[in-house]
C-alpha cells in the first residue's frame, strides 16, 4: 500500500510516517514506479510506535529499543514491562521506560516548584510566601542553569527571583530656558498728505 493508505492504517499522518521512517523505525521498500510501498508488518510496526509515544516515550526512546519492536505483540503495546516474555526484550523496554518515568517526574516536580513561586507572586490564595534561601546559602538560583529548562520539549523558565533590578531613573537636565519669541512690529504708515485744491 501507498504512503496515504499506510498512514491511515496506523493512525497517523503521512508526514508522522515519513519522520518515522527517517528516524530509522520502518523502513519502506520501493515500486518500480519509486513510491513508498508498506505492507501489513509495516503498520503494525508503525502501530506500536504510536503507542509508545502515546505512553510518553520519545522516539529516541524508542529507537534504542527498534530492534526489538517485531518482538511486540501483534495486538499493541498492553505493557511497557510484560512478564514472563522474552527476558532481553523486557529488560531492555522497562530500562528505557523507567528512565523516562524518573525523568517525567523530576520535569514535574521543578514546574510545580515553578507554579508555586509564580503564584504566590500573584497573590493566589494559598500558596503562601515564595520558599525562603536557605541559610547559608549563595545569592542567586538555588537550582543549576541546567534545571532551568524543563526537558526537550518544553520552552525556557524565567525566574522572577533573578531578574536584573531596573536601572534607576536618571533625571534630566532642564531644557535651557528659550527667550520668547519677538512679535513683529509693524511699520509705521506715513501721515496722509492733504488733496491740493486748485
Amino acid at each position: 500500500m501507498r504512503i496515504g493508505e499506510a498512514a491511515a492504517a496506523a493512525g497517523m499522518t503521512p508526514r508522522a510516517l515519513r519522520y518515522y521512517e527517517q528516524q530509522g523505525l520502518v523502513t519502506a521498500r520501493r515500486a518500480p514506479s519509486g513510491h513508498r510501498v508498506y505492507d501489513a508488518e509495516d503498520i503494525r510496526r508503525l502501530r506500536a510506535v504510536r503507542e509508545l509515544r502515546d505512553a510518553g516515550l520519545t522516539v529516541g526512546d524508542v529507537r534504542a529499543f527498534a530492534h526489538l519492536l517485531p518482538t511486540m505483540p501483534p495486538g499493541g503495546v498492553p505493557e511497557l514491562a510484560p512478564r514472563g516474555g522474552d527476558p532481553e526484550r523486557c529488560s531492555t523496554v522497562e530500562t528505557v521506560a523507567r528512565r523516562r518515568l524518573a525523568d517525567l517526574d523530576a520535569r514535574i516536580e521543578r514546574l510545580s516548584r515553578l507554579r508555586a513561586r509564580l503564584a504566590a507572586r500573584l497573590g493566589e490564595p494559598g500558596t503562601g510566601a515564595p520558599e525562603p534561601a536557605a541559610p547559608g546559602a549563595p545569592a542567586g538560583p538555588a537550582e543549576p542553569p541546567t534545571a532551568l529548562r524543563a526537558g526537550a520539549d518544553s520552552g525556557p523558565l524565567f525566574r522572577l527571583d533573578t531578574l536584573p533590578a531596573p536601572a534607576p531613573a536618571q533625571a534630566r537636565p532642564p531644557a535651557p530656558a528659550q527667550s520668547p519669541t519677538p512679535t513683529p512690529t509693524p511699520a509705521p504708515t506715513p501721515p496722509r498728505r492733504p488733496a491740493l485744491r486748485a
